[in-house]
């Protein structure tokens, strides 16, 4: 049997819902501040990171390409809290998620290909495949949480999806 084939569709706020936000500032509430030499785009998205005292930190990851085309192994999801990435510099970016179902199967990845001047939020309990940048190597700025609590879980799949990247 072949593998499942996924093309990513471009990452819209529309597309993108069911899953969580799309952070960028098209369409963004936004005002000047800092006597009028700054824009600010205000509350793109709201961290999710309070349940059992957990705190919202900052990070930044620092990503490597896959070879092409990429192989969708497995998935992760942080089921007490949201998990935001905003690339760091403007290249394209893979993501890949999952509907929201107990256990996803290949039939259920969704793929999106992000710009880069687009961020994704996951929202909380979302499944979807680690960092997948399209360079060499990029970094991104990560908001998710710290705090006790089992917040992580990964799902692998017993045969492996491809996701090929037209561009």
């Amino acid at each position: 049997m072949s593998p499942r084939v996924l093309t990513p569709v471009p990452l819209t706020k529309e597309s993108f819902a069911p899953f969580g936000t799309v952070i960028e500032v098209e369409g963004a509430q936004s005002y000047l501040i800092n006597e009028g030499t700054t824009t600010r785009f205000h509350k793109m998205a709201v961290a999710d990171t309070d349940e059992d005292g957990g705190q919202s930190i900052i990070s930044v990851f620092r990503g490597t390409a896959r070879a092409e085309p990429v192989e969708i192994k497995m998935m992760e999801r942080h089921p007490i809290s949201s998990q935001a990435f905003y690339p760091l510099s403007n290249h394209d970016w893979l993501v890949v998620v999952a509907d929201a179902v107990s256990t996803p199967g290949p039939e259920h990845l969704h793929a999106f290909l992000a710009t880069g001047i687009q961020g994704v939020q996951y929202a909380r309990n979302v499944w979807h495949h680690p960092l997948l940048p399209l360079v060499s190597e990029q970094d991104f700025l990560i908001v998710d949480r710290a705090g006790s609590g089992d917040n992580l879980e990964e799902l692998f799949f017993p045969e492996t999806v491809i996701a090929t990247i037209d561009r």
